[in-house]
């Protein structure tokens, strides 16, 4: 099933998804280390990386709904991305909720319960990381349903075409060797 937001060819929510995924689990790393050394420079990191983590979530789940609302009704994949979208909703809230808790504290220094809310959303992230994977690579949604190893650039306007079974391989249908990007 084809992405329905794109942009340059390619879908958007996977484009986006590194940032909030990237940005959070470093300020966890940070949060960490600040419990390791009791340096106050990792707290103020941590609680930016928060900030722009959440603001990068909110993105992605944007374009993840819209991709969610193309899924056929009674699939399986649905159901899957229901459960992938409400959970990275969890994500977000749960660290928003960490970032709350460090406004009004010297150098953001986190408090058991901030850094609890960020080990969760972290820990919750993992679970639903896996579910966005089981989207895409098991049940091939945002995928271009003629994509394969020799398909032509996103960029080149050629369309994809789908190889035909038998052919020898590096070969396309018109057997004029591997498509060049």
């Amino acid at each position: 099933m084809e992405s329905k937001a794109k942009l340059l060819g390619h879908p958007v929510h996977p484009m986006l998804i590194v940032f909030p995924l990237g940005l959070l689990a470093t300020a966890v790393l940070f949060d960490i280390l600040y419990l390791i050394t009791g340096n106050d420079l990792f707290p103020i990191v941590s609680y930016w990386n928060i900030t722009a983590g959440i603001l990068g979530g909110l993105a992605a789940a944007l374009f993840g709904f819209i991709d969610w609302l193309a899924i056929p009704r009674g699939t399986r994949a649905k159901s899957v991305g229901a459960w992938h979208g409400l959970g990275n909703v969890a994500v977000v809230v749960l660290f928003f909720l960490s970032w709350l808790l460090r406004q009004d504290v010297v150098n953001f220094e986190p408090g058991g319960l901030a850094l609890a809310l960020a080990f969760a959303g972290a820990s919750l992230a993992v679970v639903t990381g896996w579910l966005g994977g089981e989207l895409v690579d098991r049940l091939g949604v945002g995928v271009d349903p003629g994509a394969h190893l020799n398909a032509p650039s996103s960029l080149s306007e050629r369309p994809l075409l789908i190889p035909q079974t038998g052919s020898e391989p590096g070969k396309t249908e018109e057997g004029s060797g591997p498509e060049r990007a």
